[in-house]
């Protein structure tokens, strides 16, 4: 039996220490590399088969990763389109000639084939002291062919001993690298890379992935319990998602994939990087940045695209046209999906909209054309429950909420439930009040969309009076008398002492309680747009405006009362109340709060 010796035509004799240590960054990808080889020859004989090439049955095609831990070796086992001796010393000893690409461009109209370049192969060497191929070609009377190399340009080649068509790939593994013959890390690996791959894989006798995945079949032949069903596999421990979105595009690039929109909690921001990358199924990176809009980055589910290759990497995305068109894509499929929901079952999506309003709102601030899409869908609630449009929101509340300066006025609540004083308010007065109650997005999305409405703003509404926020021609008129303003004005300066109020006397009807903390609007979302950045907001002060209804009976019952004692401490438990309605009493002085009113109701 000949044997042939030789060296591997590379242009440097140091190729295979700057593979081993510069052509992947993670080393676990040599498995994902050998299988999609495996993958690939498998293809490459079903093709050939359909054309009549093949003589008889192919037969089982389905491929095998087995694990010696004694011997400290892996195979990769495919039972695909096989190598003779020729083929090796092409294919694999003159490395970056692809046989892969040479086929495909061969057979382009009807084979799909994983690998366009030629240096997976040699990912093996990042793992193994020596690699061994033993093939034997799917044409008649060959011989097989058994390929050696220890990580050396050097090579042997010589016949092999192979009875079945096909290939092994023998990885002898290193010692540095012995993390690889342990059973429960291959098989992490293989469902981490392989789980979707369209050749039957087996690893210790058991069938690793799934060969038909939802996204690769016609949205017409799936039902809803399918795709379901498609995102447990992804995501086993995950709540139902709300919808999904079926992508299949050959134009101006090939994409398909599903997308899924999950379920959001408030630590949303953990759910990042859920977006799987595959190449022709084969598994590349959940890191897609480049590909996805940043703003529906807390989406689920798949992409693919076999105009990513598997050698990705984010200088290669961010140059890449393709990507660019993908992502525009991906953001216009998502906005006409919503907006055929939302047209479609209205009351549907209105009970989903606490969950789809955190992607909604993002991308809206984020992308211009989104934007203008979701001006369709996007919903504004208000206490009642009740959901609107933008334009049909402000079309709702012209007629009463639209102040002497022709300005409408949009109030809104960022607490429901520490705010409801002024809620009612409000709401007795006739006004309607949205909920921008989201932690982490609303306080930025009501600064937004204030700069995108005409003759409009949005108020808080406990950021002052309500005649204030909403100001009409017709004003009340005080029951006291400029005197009695003046002295009542003293009497809280004096007892408030010492604080950031700053005193404010307002005629307001005497169902409103007696005294009321505003704070100026743009002052407070600056400073709270600081803290939730994470930036010291003492650059904006804590002073507020104590405002005190001279209607009120307690006001005038301040004034009349001879005890300055008396009169010093209703103001200051007014106060207190105040501040306390504001979640603003803390410390000490909620501590004197508790003990003066034990000692009111005491003295009661």
């Amino acid at each position: 039996m000949a044997t042939e010796q030789g060296t591997i035509n590379v242009s440097t004799e140091n190729i295979f220490p700057i593979i081993k240590k510069f052509l992947y960054s993670d080393h676990e990808i040599f498995l994902r590399e050998l299988v999609s080889n495996a993958v690939d020859a498998t293809q490459k004989l079903r093709t050939l088969a359909a054309k009549g090439e093949v003589s008889g049955e192919i037969g089982d095609t389905h491929i095998e990763v087995l694990l010696d831990a004694e011997a400290k070796t892996i195979t990769i086992r495919d039972r695909g389109i096989g190598m003779t001796k020729d083929e090796i010393k092409k294919y694999i000893n003159q490395i970056a000639f692809s046989g892969a690409e040479e086929f495909l461009e061969k057979y382009k109209d009807e084979a799909s084939i994983i690998g366009h370049f030629g240096l997976g192969f040699y990912s093996s060497f990042m793992v193994a002291h020596t690699v061994e191929i033993v093939s034997k070609s799917y044409r008649p009377k060959t011989k097989a062919a058994h390929w050696a190399c220890d990580g050396s340009p050097n090579f042997e080649l010589k016949d092999g001993e192979k009875e079945e068509r096909g290939t092994d790939i023998i990885l002898h593994v290193a010692e540095d690298s012995v993390e690889f013959l342990e059973e429960i890390r291959l098989d992490t690996i293989l469902k981490k890379f392989c789980k979707f791959l369209p050749v039957e894989i087996r690893f210790k006798d058991e069938q690793i992935n799934n060969t038909a995945p939802a996204w690769t079949k016609s949205p017409s032949d799936l039902s809803k319990e399918d795709y379901d069903a498609f995102y447990k596999e992804l995501y086993p421990y995950a709540q139902d998602p709300l919808f999904h979105i079926h992508l299949n595009v050959d134009f101006p690039f090939n994409l398909t994939g599903v997308l899924y929109f999950p379920k959001l909690t408030n630590s949303y921001e953990v759910q990042k990087n859920k977006i799987q990358l595959y190449c022709n199924q084969v598994f590349v990176t959940d890191s897609v940045e480049e590909i996805v809009p940043e703003y529906l980055m807390l989406l689920h589910g798949v992409i693919d695209s076999p105009d990513i290759p598997l050698n990705v990497s984010r200088s290669y995305l961010q140059g890449d046209p393709n990507v660019k068109k993908i992502n525009a894509h991906i953001s216009k499929k998502v906005a006409d999906k919503l907006a055929e929901l939302y047209k479609k079952d209205k009351e549907d999506f209105e009970s989903k909209w606490n969950d789809l309003s955190v992607f909604v709102k993002y991308g809206m601030m984020s992308d211009e054309k989104f934007y203008d899409r979701a001006q369709k869908f996007c919903l504004l609630e208000s206490m009642d429950g009740s959901h609107s449009t933008i334009e049909d929101y402000k079309e709702k509340i012209k007629a009463n909420q639209t102040d002497k300066n022709d300005e409408l006025i949009l109030l809104y609540t960022s607490d429901p439930e520490g705010q409801h004083s002024f809620i009612q308010t409000a709401e007795e007065h006739g006004y309607d009040v949205l909920k921008f109650n989201h932690p982490m997005i609303d306080a930025h999305f009501v600064n937004f969309i204030e700069q995108k409405l005409e003759k409009a703003s949005l108020r808080r509404v406990d950021s002052n009076t309500i005649s204030n926020l909403i100001e009409k021609e017709e004003s009340l008129e005080s029951v006291m008398s400029e005197d009695d303003q003046t002295s009542l004005k003293s009497l809280f300066e004096e007892a408030v002492e010492g604080s950031m109020a700053n005193i404010e006397l307002k005629p307001m009807s005497p169902d409103e309680l007696p005294v009321i903390i505003t704070r100026n609007e743009f002052m407070r979302r600056m400073k709270e747009m600081q803290a939730m950045q994470g930036m010291d907001p003492a650059a904006f002060p804590d002073s507020y405006n104590l405002v005190v209804n001279t209607n009120h009976k307690l006001s005038q019952q301040i004034l009349e009362n001879a005890d300055p004692d008396v009169q010093h401490s209703l103001i200051k438990q007014l106060h207190d109340l105040a501040l306390l309605s504001q979640g603003m009493l803390k410390g000490e002085g909620l501590t004197s709060f508790i003990k003066r009113s034990v000692d009111l109701v005491g003295n009661e």
